[in-house]
């Protein structure tokens, strides 16, 4: 092994040696390409390099430099079929470089001392992609594909050809620093400071590829994690390497345990079971050598008849980083070959093998480039190219991505489905050209017997699986004797049809024709085009049109009535119609001139946040309209005008985006560094996107239809079309929903399949929500629509908000007045209805009681002493009774059943009161009715009546854990105050009728519930448990021992409890 540091290879400046950044070598191993902190680009002959100790060597050692970036090159890779070089800097460029037959035009740059160009490099392109230095770069290897990764976390892919940009990947959380391709040239793996490496399935794009093609190319297969949980972010670069036989990837900046390694990773099962010890420090980058190698030197013994070798293969990888010391493994061996210290002064940034796997160079920090020639039988004996090409035979290289059939069943079912697939066509095609039977007998049900509709008559032939009836198996005779054929039926039409289709004619320059026939006037078979086109294109352009000649335009607010009066506000509702540049037969005089346009009115007052006010002049429209966030406001259905309660329209949006896991955030890190490492990198990677995109402003884009699609790790699962705008979207594990602008509800299975048909609601959705199997609806006039789409049934009809939002002290206005706007809604597991209002108010709807009840509110807010005083064990419970329902499979358990609403509620009242001062009248009040004459037990009977409050929301939520806690607080403050007959009421009905014995001949009374039921259980506690408990916290209380002490003899307490 012989250690090569000429002199004179660096990046000089004049006050020190630049960092070199990165390393390559050329397929052909004639040249090395260097990138560093001066901008420069400079190729090296290797043989120079190789030759630098023979005085006597006199050919040219720098062939040629390029200074096209503008900053730091980090990055310089060669194309593996040697026709381009690829370098990309800080100033977030990638250039592109090919070599030029022609000789270069200059001898030298004027005013340095750089020699004279030996090869003329030429820029190709300027790629530009990046919104942050770019990092790393890397080939396919049939160099089809440019893979850029850098800062901006955007992994971006480049066709190899003509270099457009095909597809940027927004995957990554964090810088990315590394990239490496499968030989085989199925898979690219990145690494990223957000401690994962993506692994990217994809097809090599045809040369005239487009990003359109690639919308399904470049997927996300698998998310690595597991070496990299604790690994540093100091490193400046985390290069990683794939096995020249596709098994391994090697990947820098791991960890094991505290200790620095590289980990070598699977294929396949994508796991990491072997590490490489030894390094003091963070590896920065690791390469494997491009060749196999052998433990002997490949000969006749050695090798089987087609000449592939049959001893065990190795590969040879080397690694290095901030330690700045090189270490060179194999993977027959524990221990590395060789372990090279103090190879330069500062951190190793880039390695480079050359094609022979004999040398390799190494770039430094400190300015140093190092060659490392190794001789022949050193690490191994070099192994034919055939090797390699033989181990990624495995991996299908060289073939395109076609998928392979697994078993004779399958091969079966894909010929029984080809086969049917073109009986269907045969039969199609013979319908339309006139071959199937003009009046078929009808098909039987079953008994023999021809069961025809009434009024109906058959003018088809009957097909199945595309054959006729007479075809089919079943009407096949079922002896074995060959049966006779049946003669053919004569065609009546048959001579007309013949006729019909010799027919010539004679054109006006005295040519014969043929005339051609159309199918349908043939009287064969029905036509093939749709019915209604045929209706339109027949109906003339003078007939009379259903459709309302007024269209009222509601994209901006209008005061004052429309022309014609309110006829044309009862006559039609509909967005301004498209005007398309061949409808000539527009009636352009019912339309109402735009505001500000041309030759339309222009405002001189509008409608603003504060009542009308002075419009503002608008600026002439010229040149490029920013998109806007939303596209326009929603058509407002008319039943809003007669309504008494009114929502806020959502306006359409271009793009509505719901991620499956929204509500559930991560945890924050626990860790000082800056990223959520596992937790992050597998929410983002399991995570499902449902996505709406709306139709764009413009006018000609009005009418085309919304687009949904459900994606996952950047791939598309499904798609589907809509020909109504989306206004809102909803969904989770279960179904996704979308509510459109005409009050329509559309639902999907996870799959994209639509097993309901469209849900039709009386005006807009404004609020829609979900949760398990159940979906709530709000829409704008206030109704609220509660649906079971597993039982396919709703627990109570449609329900008004109208109640919660005071509409009993508004109504008796004449005017329109400003109710308190609705903050969330949200379901329970159960399906109940809660709601939040912007005064605080919290609601839930009893389904059984077909009413609204008032769970939290601001007057506890203020006069409780239990408010924001929570047993401590409530903060423990989490609120999974609103948001996203965090079990997995199954349906909701008894025990978490509205767990933390009650919670939730009150934390909102204290937001929207208590935070936002909305209280402050109200609390003066209670502190000068405190020192009133009166009002002395006030704070305290507000504070019991608080309990009291609570303990019946979690009975009537069902929430078990926080009524077990509210009871306790309940129990042990009637104790405090000594409410002897509260507290014996309590005791009665917490005991129920758990002691009485039912007789047999007593009259059955109605069935109570909740306190007054007879079960064992309240609130899914056993009731004797629960006596016990409050029993013991009451027993400290002596005015009370007269009570508790015969509770507890009754229920067979201690001793030491009854003597208390």
């Amino acid at each position: 092994m012989k250690f090569i540091k000429p002199a004179w290879l660096t990046h000089s400046g004049e006050q020190k040696d630049f960092e070199v950044y990165s390393c390559h070598v050329s397929p052909d191993g004639t040249r090395l390409a260097t990138a560093a902190g001066d901008g420069h680009v400079r190729i090296w002959s290797v043989d120079a390099v190789l030759g630098a100790g023979d005085p006597n060597y006199a050919k040219p050692k720098q062939l040629c430099h390029m200074s096209y970036h503008s900053g730091t090159i980090h990055t310089v890779r060669f194309s593996p079929n040697g026709r381009w070089l690829a370098s990309g800097a800080d100033d977030k460029i990638i250039c592109i470089y090919h070599l030029d037959t022609n000789p270069p035009a200059h001898s030298a740059s004027f005013g340095t001392n750089e020699p004279p160009p030996v090869e003329n490099w030429k820029i190709l392109r300027r790629l530009i992609g990046h919104e942050n230095d770019v990092q790393d770069l890397g080939w396919s290897y049939d160099s089809s594909i440019l893979v850029s990764v850098g800062l901006d976390s955007k992994i971006v892919v480049w066709s190899g050809h003509t270099f457009e940009k095909l597809k940027t990947l927004s995957v990554h959380q964090s810088h990315v620093k590394g990239i490496t391709f499968d030989p085989a040239n199925k898979y690219f793996a990145t690494a990223s400071d957000d401690r994962t490496i993506k692994l990217f399935r994809f097809t090599s794009p045809a040369p005239s590829a487009t990003s359109h093609d690639s919308i399904n190319n470049f997927v996300l297969e698998h998310t690595i994690v597991a070496p990299f949980t604790s690994s540093p972010l100091t490193t400046y670069f985390r290069r990683c390497s794939w096995s020249p036989d596709g098994n391994h990837i090697a990947a820098a900046n791991a960890v094991n345990g505290p200790v620095s390694s590289v980990a070598i990773i699977n294929r396949g099962l994508w796991d990491s079971d072997i590490n490489l010890i030894g390094h003091e420090g963070p590896t920065e980058v690791c390469t494997f050598s491009p060749r196999l190698f052998s433990k002997q030197e490949m000969s006749a013994e050695t090798t089987d008849g087609s000449g592939y070798s049959t001893q065990a293969l190795v590969t040879v990888i080397a690694c290095a980083g901030q330690d700045k010391t090189l270490s060179i493994w194999n993977t027959s061996s524990s221990r590395p070959l060789v372990v090279c210290q103090d190879l330069a002064a500062k951190s190793i940034s880039d390695l480079a093998w050359t094609p022979d796997g004999l040398t390799i160079f190494a770039s430094s920090l400190d300015g140093s480039i190092i060659a490392l020639e190794f001789e022949i039988g050193e690490l191994g004996f070099i192994a034919p190219w055939t090797e390699n090409d033989k181990a990624l035979q495995k991996f299908g290289v060289n073939r395109r991505g076609v998928g392979v059939v697994e078993d004779v069943a399958a091969l079966r079912l894909e010929e029984r489905s080809k086969a049917g697939e073109l009986r269907g066509a045969e039969g199609r095609m013979g319908a339309l050209m006139g071959d199937a039977a003009t009046n078929p007998p009808p098909a039987t049900n079953g008994n023999g017997t021809s069961t025809p509709m009434s009024g109906v008559v058959a003018t088809a032939p009957v097909v199945t699986n595309g054959r006729g009836a007479q075809d089919s198996p079943a009407a096949a005779p079922t002896s074995s004797a060959p049966a006779a054929a049946p003669a053919p039926a004569a065609d009546p039409n048959a001579a007309k049809l013949e006729a019909m289709k010799q027919r010539v004619t004679i054109t006006k320059e005295g040519k014969k024709r043929v005339a051609p026939l159309l199918v349908s006037s043939s009287g064969t078979g029905l036509s093939s085009l749709p019915q209604s086109q045929l209706m339109a294109a027949s109906s003339s352009s003078n007939a009379q049109n259903d459709a309302p000649q007024s269209i009222l335009d509601l994209s901006k607010p209008y005061d004052g009535l429309p022309r014609g009066g309110l006829a044309a506000m009862l006559l039609g509702n509909k967005r301004k119609a498209a005007v398309l540049e061949d409808d000539e037969h527009e009636d352009q005089g019912n339309k109402r001139p735009a505001a500000g346009g041309a030759n339309g009115p222009i405002p001189i007052m509008i409608n603003g946040v504060n009542g009308v006010e002075p419009a503002i002049p608008m600026p002439p429209a010229n040149g490029v309209v920013p998109t806007p966030e939303f596209l326009r406001p929603a058509v407002i259905n008319p039943s809003m005008s007669i309504s008494q309660v009114r929502l806020a329209v959502p306006k359409v949006r271009v793009h509505i985006l719901r991620s499956l896991d929204r509500g559930t955030l991560p945890p924050p890190a626990s860790g000082t560094n800056s990223t959520n490492g596992v937790d992050e990198s597998l929410k983002v990677t399991d995570d499902v996107v449902f996505e709406a995109l709306n139709p764009g402003p413009s006018p000609a884009q009005t009418r085309d239809p919304s687009k949904i699609s459900a994606t996952k790790r950047g791939a598309i699962l499904w798609q589907d079309f809509l020909p109504r705008a989306v206004i809102l979207v909803t969904g989770n594990k279960n179904f996704w929903a979308a509510a459109c602008e005409d009050g329509s509800i559309y639902t999907w299975t996870p799959a994209g399949r639509r097993i309901f048909n469209a849900l039709v609601l009386e005006a807009q959705p404004v609020i829609i929500e979900c949760r398990g199997w159940w979906l709530l609806c709000i829409t704008a006039v206030g109704m609220c629509y509660v649906w079971n789409l597993k039982t396919l049934a709703s627990p109570h009809p449609p329900v008004s908000l109208a109640p919660i939002l005071d509409i009993a002290m508004h109504s008796l206005g004449t005017h329109t007045t400003s109710a308190p706007g609705v903050t969330s809604a949200h379901l329970n597991s159960t399906g109940h209805i809660i709601v939040t209002l912007s005064n605080g108010d919290g609601y839930l709807y009893s389904p059984t009681m077909f009413v609204w009840q008032r769970l939290s509110e601001a007057w506890w807010a203020v006069g409780s002493q239990y408010w924001n005083s929570n047993d401590s064990s409530i903060g423990s419970l989490q609120s999974t009774g609103v948001g996203p329902d965090p079990k997995k499979a199954g349906e909701a358990s008894s025990t978490n059943i509205s767990a933390g609403i009650i919670p939730h509620l009150e934390r909102h009242t204290t937001n929207e009161v208590l935070l936002k001062g909305r209280a402050y009248h109200l609390q003066r009040l209670i502190k000068t009715l405190l020192s009133r004459e009166g009002f002395e037990n006030f704070e305290s009977g507000v504070s019991i009546a608080h309990l009291e409050n609570r303990v019946a929301a979690a009975l009537q939520l069902g929430a078990r854990d926080e009524f077990r806690i509210y009871l306790f607080m309940y129990a042990k403050r009637l104790g405090a105050q000594g409410l002897k007959t509260k507290v014996e009421e309590l005791l009665r009905s917490i005991l129920g009728g758990i002691l009485q014995e039912k007789k047999d001949g007593e009259l059955q009374v109605e069935k109570g519930e909740g306190w007054l039921s007879e079960d064992d259980k309240l609130c899914g506690w056993d009731r004797k448990e629960l006596l016990k408990e409050v029993v013991l916290i009451l027993g400290k209380f002596r005015e009370l021992q007269r009570l508790t002490v015969q509770y507890s003899r009754v229920l067979g307490m201690d001793e030491d409890e009854h003597g208390a």
